[in-house]
């Protein structure tokens, strides 16, 4: 590993120093619980080597919970108590799936827990359960609310109370006979010449140029680009492959994938990762780097992965007169998703443009 991830002689010690000494508090040829090696070494970031080490040796036992229950668990846990066993089955039921549901996904569950959280504290000051939310109350939320938040939080309450229907926590769902329309459609507009300049000066790394090169050409999504494996990419053809559609390297792509692959070759000559992008933490093993690593340290910088994603195909619809089959063919979009943007890149088209104001002697 020290040799893979190209660690320091101090880093090599440390890691040695934290790795003897769970292995000093634990019986020997018993297996190891990752618990105790976060309880000895601290938190999760500094026990990740010691506990990839032990797995690999077959020594360690996860007996630890997901992230998404410790979060439930802990989110939960500040609700009255009359809500509160029935809110956190609810929310285990969207994270595990059950007999006719699918598993959700965590940004799915913190979404619907935002949305439901305020009106369930508001109600706690006058109902102790669940069954005693009437369809008024739930009205008198909803009318206080307008555009996605009001879309939002209807959608969380109805799946709240039809999931407390369906287990027999209440005896008639407050949402069954309530809509509340469909949302309001958002505005996409193409970036200011201001905002493509501050992404082109913070993205100066590497890493951070080819990622952005790659959604600010091909429009490509966060799951594709970690995806995206060396197999992909052939430089000499100039031609890359992200999630199934092949494109042509343009200037800029094969400059700013050439200069990451040297990058990555001398910093991690030995890495077994086969993906294109890789951290300090993923070129100790195979898998992708996290959504969290390609996204949320950008989003710091003020790149906003999604809205230059956006921008590409909303240029490429009006540099092709609003043609949704060309979209949908270029950027792989569903047929719904591209109409959408053919549309929205129509009205932008027709849209008036003001005249500078004039003044007299001009």
């Amino acid at each position: 590993m020290a040799q893979v991830g190209r660690w320091s002689i101090e880093t090599l010690r440390r890691r040695g120093d934290q790795l003897r000494r769970v292995l000093a508090a634990s019986p020997e040829d018993e297996p190891i619980l990752l618990s105790r090696v976060r309880a000895e070494l601290g938190n999760v970031w500094q026990s990740r080597i010691a506990a990839r080490v032990l797995d690999q040796c077959g020594r360690l036992v996860d007996d630890t919970e997901s992230p998404t229950r410790q979060w439930i668990d802990r989110r939960t846990a500040t609700l009255p108590s009359g809500f509160r066993d029935d809110v956190r089955a609810w929310l285990l039921v969207l994270h595990e799936g059950e007999q006719r549901a699918r598993p959700r996904a965590t940004a799915t569950l913190h979404a619907y827990f935002s949305r439901a959280l305020p009106p369930l504290i508001q109600w706690a000051s006058t109902r102790s359960h669940l069954r005693e939310v009437t369809h008024a109350d739930v009205s008198a939320v909803l009318n206080r609310l307008s555009g996605h938040k009001r879309n939002g939080t209807f959608v969380a309450l109805r799946s709240l109370f039809r999931f407390a229907k369906r287990h027999r926590l209440i005896f008639v769902d407050p949402t069954r006979r309530l809509r509340v329309g469909a949302a309001p459609s958002r505005m996409l507009l193409p970036m200011t010449d201001d905002q493509v300049d501050a992404v082109t000066a913070t993205a100066v790394t590497p890493m951070q140029r080819v990622i952005v090169g790659l959604v600010a050409v091909y429009a490509a999504r966060a799951t594709p680009l970690r995806n995206l494996t060396l197999d992909d990419v052939d430089l000499p053809r100039r031609r890359i492959r992200i999630g199934g559609t092949v494109h042509q390297l343009t200037e800029l792509t094969h400059e700013v994938l050439t200069d990451w692959l040297t990058y990555r070759q001398h910093r991690w000559p030995g890495t077994p990762n086969p993906h294109v992008i890789v951290s300090t933490d993923s070129v100790l093993g195979t898998s992708p780097v996290t959504d969290h690593h390609l996204t949320w340290h950008l989003s710091l910088l003020g790149i906003q992965l999604e809205h230059i994603r956006g921008h590409r195909v909303l240029q490429e619809a009006l540099s092709t007169n609003s043609d949704p089959l060309h979209l949908s063919i270029t950027f792989g979009l569903s047929a719904r998703t591209a109409v959408g943007y053919a549309m929205l890149a129509r009205h932008l088209m027709e849209r008036p443009v003001e005249a500078p104001d004039s003044r007299p002697g001009d």
